[in-house]
């Protein structure tokens, strides 16, 4: 148990240099998002995670067993390397290229996003002799279920109704409360599909579990999940053809530093909420929580 500590905490500080480092890379270089990343890790890393901590005390998530740690943990990483470079860097891009924007080009986006994100993954556990069953048990009935998912949940659609700008975008819409409220329920059952099960699984049941078993720490899983998350999306940040983005930098140091800085905080929170209760639906939901405000206007124009 003491390793366990040891080794958590080794992970914790190694993070903790690697995200100072680059936050101080994004203020040396003038590139936007510091202020992103402090109110990113403050807000979601540590105060979302607190929480998430605290109203999961006394949860018993089983261990996600794995025969082979060494060997699963490096196909995992062998499939993410090509899967930053080909999808997130080269993948995407030519995809959006090549197909207009519209209903169709959303459909045929999430289709390839689960056949990449669970379908592959999936079958390269199989290949490899892991256990599907574990990594998709919702478990609601796990203690601290439904309160982190209230009391989170609405934390999180508080703080982004006051920082971001998603409200406004929303009332631009001119919509009726009816149309709008159905456009932020339909915002949520897709990203729920598209972002949070396709990069939960992934990153969460997948990753994650394979590191806890070989670094033989839960905690160190979290942290070295996190930056492995942030990393693997640097690619598409520096590849990416769409300028305007946020985190996008023709420079890949800069781009790498943004995704560490700013993406990563989110895989802390996420990685904990896993850990503590082993319930993919939970960080799926959670997930999908983050992203659908800011998405809602989107949505309304390509589908109402």
């Amino acid at each position: 148990m003491l390793k366990q500590h040891a080794r958590g905490l080794t992970a914790l500080g190694l993070y903790a240099l690697v995200w100072g480092v680059a936050v101080a890379t994004l203020a040396a270089t003038k590139a936007d998002g510091f202020g992103d990343a402090i109110a990113v890790m403050g807000v979601i890393g540590i105060g979302f995670s607190a929480i998430g901590w605290l109203v999961t005390l006394g949860a018993r998530p089983p261990v996600v067993e794995v025969r082979r740690p060494a060997l699963e943990l490096g196909a995992v990483l062998a499939f993410l390397a090509a899967y930053a470079v080909l999808f997130t860097g080269w993948g995407l891009s030519a995809f959006k290229a090549a197909a207009p924007a519209g209903q169709a080009h959303d459909i045929l986006l999430l289709a390839l996003k689960l056949v990449v994100h669970v379908v592959l993954p999936a079958a390269l556990i199989v290949t490899i002799g892991g256990k599907l069953r574990p990594l998709f048990t919702a478990r609601a009935d796990t203690r601290g279920f439904w309160l982190s998912l209230v009391l989170l949940g609405a934390a999180i659609l508080g703080v982004l109704s006051v920082i971001s700008p998603a409200l406004q975008q929303i009332s631009g819409l001119k919509a009726s409360p009816v149309l709008t409220a159905a456009a932020i329920a339909g915002t949520f059952v897709w990203l729920a599909l598209e972002a949070g099960l396709c990069e939960e699984f992934l990153f969460r049941a997948v990753l994650q579990t394979r590191l806890a078993a070989f670094l033989r720490s839960e905690m160190a899983a979290v942290f070295i999940g996190a930056l492995v998350f942030a990393l693997v999306h640097a690619p598409g940040l520096w590849l990416r053809t769409d300028a305007g983005a946020a985190g996008h930098s023709a420079n890949l140091l800069t781009a790498t530093a943004y995704a560490v800085a700013v993406l990563s905080p989110a895989g802390v929170f996420l990685g904990v909420m896993w850990m503590r209760t082993r319930s993919l639906l939970l960080v799926v939901l959670l997930h999908a929580l983050i992203d659908v405000l800011p998405n809602t206007a989107e949505f309304y124009r390509t589908w109402f």
